[in-house]
């Protein structure tokens, strides 16, 4: 059976994730570290150890094709797409072959004027729209196991 895994440190629809799971009755498993250690009814928690990309590597092995993985990581959202999951954003983008690649190109430039000094500017600060097309998006896997769009 398809699951919900969550990369939870710092995941904002942790809570919703798990209500609407519930409503549609798929399993949830939240992974954290132990830095963002966290426990919510009507899902399982996976701790792992501290260090750089523990709960990325954790996740995607255990991720089976036709699951949802809610995360903000490209990076962790390229690999999960390789063993045919479904990766999803907190905002309610699904990752797919026709956007990661940008994505990934999007962070490395990222990366390269941080590097060199620049500055980058920041995330914009979470609406009640961001909330609501996560929950439109996430209804729409959960309705069909695959991709609404």
């Amino acid at each position: 059976m398809a699951k919900i895994l969550i990369d939870a440190d710092g995941c904002p629809v942790v809570d919703m994730t798990i209500a609407l799971a519930k409503r549609f009755e798929w399993p949830v498993l939240l992974i954290c570290d132990t830095s963002h250690e966290m426990h919510r009814d009507g899902a399982e928690t996976l701790t792992v150890s501290k260090g750089a990309d523990a709960v990325d590597f954790v996740l995607v092995n255990r991720v089976k094709p036709d699951d949802i993985v809610v995360t903000q990581d490209y990076g962790l959202a390229a690999m999960v797409l390789a063993k045919r999951g479904v990766p999803i954003d907190q905002n309610g983008r699904i990752y797919d072959e026709n956007n990661i690649e940008q994505l990934l190109h999007g962070r490395h430039v990222a990366k390269k004027i941080r590097q060199s000094g620049g500055r980058m500017k920041g995330p914009k600060k979470r609406q009640q729209a961001d909330n609501d097309q996560f929950r439109d998006s996430l209804i729409g896997l959960l309705q069909t196991g695959k991709d609404p769009l």
